[in-house]
């Protein structure tokens, strides 16, 4: 039997991305409105990504935008997907979200990844030691769930702001390593197949097969990243797919660029569409109008069985982004029956 899918959640996860032509606090004011607006149609999460260097990423700080989020809204959770552990101190992470967690008591989520979220340059001017620190991930995780324990009031080193607080961690990954990891550490998963496809079936295999309950959690809980763009017609939701298909383009380049206005879906970008990198990267995407984004969401699920869909929609006019995020929460409350 097939999960309910009804029990299915629905959440998004939100890069900040800078337009061109405008400026980071506008993206910051836009970012506000959608987290408003998603929290009014009934999403579940709103995660912020961790990214360095790029000048159409806006989410650099994240503890703090969670921070302005959570201060502008009033149940929807926030949290990190993710905080790149290598790029942080254990116990500042500990800190920060332990505040958080403090201030905005059951709304806040930790989600861990190991990437760094920039360039190798970049990487290594946050933290010189990276490379051990991306080793020494599980001991990492490891030493942030002592900190949030309060069992740690007798250790030497505390994060006094974190014991006891109620902070769930996820595991986030693309790879087979971050889900053994959480399957051995009993923790929620939440994989990037909104870009990083090629080991999501074999990872929520592992996952589910070596999964231990823990004290956080007695079944496996995965995440599924979906890139969907939905509108009102289905030539409507192909020119706002133009936008991230140059950004794909780009990154494959080498190009930082920000993100770029919608055009007509010329011939070059159905051809960049067939490039079997591109075609990987965005194995995971739905789009178009209400009617194809329901079937191809459905048959996602079915094959798939994830409890959670975190929404990944990088389209260029906020009034388009805030149009898709709507039609698809109409579309989960009519895969769930509500």
């Amino acid at each position: 039997m097939i999960r309910e899918l009804s029990e299915v959640k629905y959440s998004m996860l939100e890069l900040a991305f800078v337009n061109e032509g405008s400026q980071v606090k506008e993206t910051f004011a836009n970012t506000l409105e959608l987290a408003q607006l998603v929290e009014s149609l009934g999403y579940h999460r709103f995660w912020l990504a961790e990214h360095h260097n790029s000048i159409n990423i806006a989410s650099s700080a994240t503890s703090i935008l969670i921070g302005y989020i959570a201060e502008n809204t009033k149940s929807i959770r926030v949290g990190s997907g993710g905080i790149m552990l290598p790029n942080h101190s254990p116990l500042i992470v500990a800190e920060q979200f332990g505040t958080l967690g403090t201030l905005y008591p059951d709304r806040i989520d930790l989600g861990l990844g190991r990437a760094p979220g920039t360039d190798a340059d970049t990487a290594n001017a946050i933290r010189s030691d990276r490379m051990q620190a991306t080793i020494r991930f599980p001991d990492e995780v490891a030493d942030i769930q002592q900190y949030f324990s309060l069992d740690n009031v007798q250790n030497k080193v505390r994060a006094t702001v974190a014991e006891g607080v109620q902070v769930p961690i996820y595991i986030l990954g693309s790879s087979t390593d971050s889900a053994k990891l959480a399957a051995r550490l009993g923790l929620p998963y939440a994989f990037a197949s909104h870009f990083a496809t090629a080991h999501f079936h074999e990872a929520l295999q592992i996952y589910r097969h070596d999964f231990t309950p823990s004290q956080f959690l007695s079944q496996p809980y995965v995440i599924a990243g979906v890139n969907v763009i939905a509108a009102d017609t289905l030539e409507k939701a192909e020119m706002m797919f133009t936008s991230p298909i140059r950004m794909v383009m780009n990154l494959f380049m080498g190009k930082r660029e920000y993100l770029t206005p919608p055009t007509q879906m010329t011939s070059e970008l159905k051809s960049i569409l067939m490039n079997p990198s591109v075609q990987q990267m965005l194995r995971f995407s739905v789009v178009g109008d209400k009617k194809k984004v329901k079937e191809e969401t459905e048959k996602f699920l079915a094959e798939n069985k994830v409890d959670e869909l975190m929404v990944v929609t990088n389209t260029f006019d906020p009034q388009d982004r805030r149009r898709s995020y709507q039609l698809f929460s109409e579309i989960m409350n009519e895969i769930n029956g509500i």
